[in-house]
């Protein structure tokens, strides 16, 4: 390597002059001019003198330089996926697999993916990619959602830098790599993974992201639809989940149906004949999606179901059913082994007990995390002593008619290796279905632990201290919720200012427990300034404006206001279908009060307000 030593060389010379000029000035500045003028060759020793010296100091701090830069490159490539020196560039992403797509069983053929069936929104999608924003693929487990965006951004975007996570703790550093990027795919395949208080990825740093001009930079994410349903209704009740103000910086919502339309099916059919698989899944189309099947959800389904038989694979079965209702409660992390060990006896016991003959632990966890033929297990090893599950199976679960919840000892199970992220998910969890205690117990543990590690006016430790209070609320518990309501008011007020998004959600909660309390006029008082200021700084059709203006529509109802309550509701469905669709949770919650509005005054078959 000639020329970088080459280049050290010139650069010690350089420093070594410098040093010389630096002594004569202070020479000349300390007034000692009698100093003897050396002949040229006691200078030229004394350049050598110099530029030995400063040669050391400056190979110590090139060194040190180099060791941080290479420091510093290490912790990068731990923390997003970078297979070489950098992060590769979209068009270098050859295996679909490597980024998140599930595998397929071989059937004779090589490729373990196999040939892509376009979508009937591929173009939309496509089209959403030529321009910096926000796009989101949302849809249930094994629809296709990763496939879908993989093969549009290779097709728009080859020469952009790729730039994915590789876990939650990942989101910080590719949110700031992205940043030094003009050209980028900010990739978050499974959304929910990096939705949390300690991820790092907030609605304002999505918004510095995309906000800088001359650059296209694009943040591509698939959520399961379950998540994105959690998440809106814990929104609408006032919970301070960072989800939604995440997804509030979405620009296009991209559903993803798990079953296929006429015309994707003729598009497979097409393809059917160089791929075994797909004539496979063309079978089953009737029952299944081709994506979900051709991932072999369905396949591992029924094992699952049937290693419950006496004398098969019980042990493992329980295993995954507790790993599966860790995840139902809201443990979104990687699950510890010794938690789903931990309750492994439990579900043998609901299903039998030991009059199932369970195989050994160990026989159980390497029948739970084998691969298949298609590669995909139950449960495979997510770093360190943990394992993650297969989400179809947590979907299809949560699908079952008249699932019972998750069983409260497997929630408090979870919760004593929660973090203050999974704590509060696991909290708004319980308190979406109906259950307050649970949810004041996880609350008050993220709030805790939040409070001894960031301190009280951390913007985490008051979303969290704002969840308990919208749980004391839920419980009746109206002055101890209205108490706190004003105390993370004020903070928020000192600390980010009265306009803050996060300061108006704390008057809309506290607008809310006015109402609760019967004292509509103030509630309605309140709800009009929170109105006015998110739609002078948001705009009208904002979530967060359009949640205020939804809870605008009750007070007014209660106060007798029954023609402007129905307007209001209206207006919000109208925006509501046009902005996120007619299915989207927000949606079908507008859509809801302004029927019931309607049927409590005598106008039940109306869809707008009189």
């Amino acid at each position: 390597m000639p020329r970088p030593r080459q280049a050290t060389g010139v650069l010690v010379l350089v420093l070594a002059c410098a040093g010389l000029t630096v002594l004569a000035a202070v020479l000349g500045q300390s007034g000692a001019r009698d100093w003897p003028i050396p002949a040229s060759g006691a200078v030229a020793a004394a350049v050598v003198a110099l530029a030995t010296a400063f040669g050391g100091i400056v190979r110590d701090r090139l060194t040190d330089a180099l060791s941080r830069q290479e420091a510093g490159r290490a912790e990068l490539a731990r923390s997003i996926f970078m297979p070489g020196d950098e992060p590769p560039l979209v068009a270098a992403i050859s295996d679909p697999i490597a980024v998140g797509v599930h595998p397929a069983p071989p059937r004779g053929t090589a490729s373990r993916v196999p040939a892509y069936v376009r979508r009937d929104f591929d173009s939309e999608l496509r089209e959403a990619l030529t321009a910096t924003g926000f796009v989101l693929l949302a849809g249930d487990a094994a629809a296709g959602k990763t496939r879908t965006a993989y093969e549009a951004m290779r097709d728009v975007l080859p020469g952009h830098v790729f730039i994915a996570p590789a876990g939650p703790g990942g989101v910080e550093a590719a949110v700031a790599e992205a940043r030094t990027r003009r050209d980028c795919v900010l990739w978050l395949d499974g959304l929910e993974l990096f939705l949390g208080p300690e991820s790092g990825l907030t609605s304002k740093a999505v918004a510095e992201l995309l906000a800088e001009e001359g650059r296209h930079r694009v943040v591509l994410a698939t959520l399961r639809a379950a998540e994105e349903s959690r998440i809106a209704v814990a929104a609408g009740g006032q919970l301070m989940h960072g989800g939604q103000a995440v997804l509030d910086q979405v620009s296009h919502r991209i559903p993803v149906s798990r079953m296929f339309s006429a015309a994707e099916l003729v598009r497979a059919r097409r393809l059917a004949g160089g791929d075994p698989r797909l004539a496979e899944a063309l079978g089953h189309a009737g029952q299944y999606g081709i994506a979900e099947y051709l991932s072999s959800g369905p396949q591992l389904r029924i094992e699952w179901e049937d290693a419950w038989a006496s004398g098969h694979h019980p042990g493992a079965a329980a295993l995954i059913a507790a790993a599966v209702d860790c995840r139902r409660a809201g443990f979104a992390a990687p699950l510890p082994r010794a938690l789903l060990g931990e309750l492994q006896q439990a579900y043998l016991d609901g299903h039998g007990g030991m009059r199932l003959r369970p195989e050994p632990l160990d026989r159980a966890w390497e029948w739970a995390t084998k691969p298949r033929e298609s590669g995909s297990s139950p449960l495979w090893p997510a770093g360190g002593d943990t394992v993650d599950v297969f989400d179809y199976l947590v979907d299809e679960r949560a699908r079952e008619p008249a699932v019972p919840p998750v069983p409260e000892g497997t929630v408090r199970a979870a919760l004593a290796r929660a973090g203050p992220a999974d704590a509060a998910i696991i909290g708004a969890t319980a308190w979406h279905q109906g259950r307050a205690g649970l949810a004041e117990t996880a609350f008050r543990q993220s709030y805790g632990a939040l409070l001894r590690s960031a301190g009280p006016d951390d913007p985490a430790t008051l979303a969290s201290r704002s969840d308990l209070a919208v749980t004391l609320h839920a419980m009746g518990r109206l002055p101890d919720a209205e108490a706190e309501y004003r105390a993370i008011l004020a903070k928020r007020a000192a600390t980010l200012g009265a306009g803050h998004n996060d300061t108006l959600a704390s008057r809309n909660n506290l607008a809310a427990v006015l109402h609760t309390q019967g004292r509509s006029q103030e509630a309605v008082t309140e709800y009009r300034a929170i109105v006015a200021a998110r739609t002078a700084d948001l705009g009208g059709d904002h979530p967060s404006t359009l949640i205020s203006r939804n809870n605008l529509a009750v007070a007014l109802d209660d106060l007798g206001l029954h023609a402007e309550a129905a307007a209001e509701h209206a207006e919000v469905l109208r925006i509501r279908e046009r902005e996120l669709g007619p299915e989207h949770p927000h949606t079908v919650i507008s859509r809801g009060n302004l029927s019931a509005l309607l049927r409590k005054h005598g106008h039940p078959g109306e869809t707008t307000g009189p």
